[in-house]
């Protein structure tokens, strides 16, 4: 697939099912993500893969989690936060290992790197023939959620990638805006900057 075509063709996808991706295409993905831009060469991302009986476990983490923030919810909407994790047979978490303290690279520029390596990933699974769907939801920012995963209370997850086979074409319905409604050409300042 043509680069540019990759680019300006990626949606969300809607339904995954089985097969996942195997091991080699994991690994180009991966490999993909670790091209990403990275400021200091901090390498501050880090993927955690969770596939097959492991998706149960952390539906299970993240129904738990919802308890803890939401108790009283109807039984429904814990049975649907264990589910989450099911709608792909590959999650992948991606975290920002950032560095808040880095005398020379901001916290939010590593956050942003690992957003791209994220970004990465859902390109490089439409390159390999993959859908993927980038989510958070209140588990990304989950204490107990993050603790489950090994990580420490200051990591961020910037996503958890669901990746599967599509169970049908994506359909093109969120209309995008033309490129030209979002950019500007600057000229200089429109007011004489302050000394």
């Amino acid at each position: 697939m043509d680069a540019i075509d990759l680019l300006t063709t990626r949606a969300s996808a809607i339904l995954l099912k089985e097969p996942g991706p195997d091991e080699a295409a994991i690994a180009r993905m991966l490999a993909a993500a670790a091209r990403a831009p990275d400021h200091g060469r901090l390498r501050p991302w880090r993927f955690i893969l969770v596939r097959g009986a492991a998706r149960e476990r952390l539906g299970e983490v993240w129904e738990q989690a919802l308890r803890r923030r939401d108790p009283g919810l109807p039984e429904v909407a814990y049975e649907r936060e264990r589910a989450k994790p099911l709608r792909a047979p590959l999650v992948i978490a991606v975290v920002a290992k950032a560095q808040p303290d880095h005398p020379k690279i901001p916290e939010v520029e590593q956050v942003l790197s690992a957003g791209c390596a994220a970004y990465a990933i859902m390109l490089a699974a439409k390159a390999e023939g993959f859908g993927a769907m980038w989510k958070t939801g209140d588990a990304a920012y989950d204490e107990g959620v993050k603790h489950a995963l090994g990580l420490e209370p200051w990591d961020h997850i910037v996503s958890f990638l669901h990746i599967g086979t599509l169970e049908a074409e994506t359909p093109q319905t969120v209309k995008r805006p033309h490129y030209s409604a979002l950019t500007e050409e600057w000229a200089g300042p429109l007011v004489p900057v302050a000394e």
